[in-house]
């Protein structure tokens, strides 16, 4: 069923990586001697059900992603474009990228989020082709508080109602895209992908992510990246 869709997925690769330090942008590091970037791109490579990939970047690194692109024999990245001011205004860019190669579903995947599994990105586009929109998510490891200024503990939400966003995140492309063009309009910016198509009424289904899943955005989260990456290897 997924097959008789076009699928295309956009990767916002603009971040600049301030909170890890060092002089090269995050999706350049490396695990075990591959750039973080490419570790997350062969994910979707290897899906038979994806078309089409568009990495959006810094306007100097779209060469340097074009190189590591041709290197890696990553066919199905069509188009390397130039990000916004904000994460937001990156993934509209690379939407409009899709928007004439006839996609039915979009997929957004933070660009250092490399350890995404194939399994789980058909699961999330099975969802999405049945209810329009799907998140990847999982249970909190920790109870949360709920506080406002002043730093004081409001309320303490029943756990097992909390799900912590990651992605990929998949959508009907006219979902995705006329949610983008409305917050746009509006100038309003939302935490993910999946904010700006519940601002316009649509439901969108949870399905339960992984553990390991993790965004890297620390050298704290780079270290248990590089131990990940060590125990696949082996595992392989």
């Amino acid at each position: 069923m997924i097959r008789e869709k076009k699928v295309g997925v956009v990767v916002p690769a603009a971040g600049k990586g301030r909170r890890i330090g060092g002089s090269k942008s995050k999706q350049f590091l490396e695990l075990d001697g591959k750039a973080i970037i490419v570790y997350t791109i062969e994910q979707f490579q290897s899906v038979p059900e994806v078309d089409a990939i568009v990495l959006v970047a810094d306007a100097p690194h779209v060469d340097p992603l074009k190189k590591l692109i041709n290197d890696g024999r990553l066919t199905k990245v069509v188009d390397v474009v130039c990000g916004g001011n904000e994460r937001q205004d990156s993934v509209w860019n690379g939407l409009q990228a899709l928007r004439h190669r006839q996609i039915d579903i979009v997929i957004v995947h933070d660009a250092v989020r490399p350890f995404i599994d194939s399994t789980l990105i058909r699961s999330v586009l099975s969802v999405a082709m049945d209810h329009q929109a799907a998140v990847v998510a999982v249970r909190p490891k920790e109870t949360l508080k709920f506080s406002r200024d002043d730093q004081f503990i409001h309320e303490t939400p029943r756990r097992e109602q909390i799900w912590v966003a990651q992605t990929p995140q998949a959508f009907h492309f006219s979902v995705l895209y006329d949610a983008y063009e409305d917050a746009l309009a509006s100038r309003f910016y939302g935490t993910d992908d999946a904010s700006l198509v519940e601002r316009r009424g649509v439901n969108v289904k949870i399905v339960q992510g992984t553990y390991e899943n993790i965004k890297i955005t620390t050298p704290e989260d780079l270290e248990l990246a590089r131990l990940i990456a060590r125990r696949r290897a082996q595992v392989a």
